[in-house]
């Protein structure tokens, strides 16, 4: 067939490279921060998921060694010094806290059972607000990507019309030809930002509910962990 009644598409004969070295500073320089905000956004949110995967079977691996124990309150120091376990570091705190209270309470001869407990719980307490700081961590990172990346795309494209509109209005006469340029340089900024938007919308929800079940997880450890050294000390 000739070359002449080949059928030709604007879509597959768009350049996204042209486009973007036809675009002024300010679109350049928004596409640009676009991609490095896209890069980190991926970053985060692989080593979010990886890192609240390996706390997780930290966590249940801590429990299984615990729940082979007798008793709580005489384990050895080795138990309390793997801080970088969030349950380990709960435990840690609640039976430091529980002993503290204890040799306070010897020294002023007012030792109790409550007393301790409640020194227990309020390490607890503690404990569990850190870490789930801890978990958290990143996911405001996460929300202010896929919130502001669309606005920074809008921007781009408003400034990219305005200034194709300014050029056609200094020329006598406009076509499509002239304006199309412009108009696709303004569309690269949006197209841009969806493209770092949706994907970092899709792992935050993701990312979102995984720390929720973590932290739901660490909450109910809190709870049978305070029961346990509650029994214990009766």
């Amino acid at each position: 067939m000739p070359a002449a009644f080949l059928p030709t598409s604007p879509v597959l004969g768009m350049n996204i490279i042209h486009i973007f070295t036809t675009s002024d500073t300010v679109g350049q320089i928004i596409v640009v921060g676009l991609a490095l905000f896209s890069l980190l956004a991926w970053t985060v949110m692989l080593g979010k998921h990886f890192e609240l995967k390996r706390l997780r079977f930290l966590n249940h691996s801590f429990e299984l060694r615990l729940r082979d124990e007798r008793s709580l309150l005489d384990l050895p120091e080795s138990f309390r010094q793997r801080r970088s376990i969030p349950y380990a570091d709960l435990f840690a705190d609640a039976v430091e806290s529980y002993w503290r209270a204890a040799a306070i309470g010897k020294e002023k001869g007012r030792d109790s059972t409550r007393a301790r407990l409640e020194h227990a719980e309020n390490a607890l307490q503690r404990a569990l607000a850190r870490q789930s700081l801890r978990y958290e961590s990143s996911m405001i990172f996460l929300a202010t990507i896929v919130s502001g990346a669309p606005f920074l795309g809008l921007l781009g494209t408003v400034w990219g019309v305005m200034a194709a509109f300014s050029a056609i209005s200094v020329q006598q006469s406009a076509s499509i030809q002239s304006i199309a340029p412009g108009v696709a340089s303004a569309l690269l900024t949006t197209v841009a930002g969806l493209v770092v938007a949706i994907p970092s919308m899709f792992g935050y929800n993701f990312l979102l509910a995984s720390t929720r079940r973590l932290i739901t997880e660490l909450e109910n450890y809190a709870s049978s962990l305070a029961d346990r050294i509650e029994l214990e000390s009766e």
